[in-house]
């Protein structure tokens, strides 16, 4: 009579785990993930103003060089 779907144990709030409201939850993974974007947006743009200066350019290749 019980299929793989149905539960014998009794439910409820006795038996239930507490968990945090939702609201919550979703409040702070969109935190971090904005706080992640911002990050990523900062290191992104810092990348592209130093790749657009060229004297940086050849600075970064002699150290490179100066490797081998």
């Amino acid at each position: 009579m019980n299929g793989p779907h149905m539960r014998t144990t009794p439910h409820g709030p006795a038996h239930s785990v507490p968990r945090r409201p939702a609201s919550t939850r979703r409040t702070g993974w969109a935190w971090r993930t904005g706080v992640w974007a911002a990050v990523g947006a900062v290191l992104l743009g810092t990348v592209f103003l130093l790749y657009a200066e060229p004297d940086f350019m050849v600075m970064m290749a002699d150290q490179m060089w100066a490797c081998f």
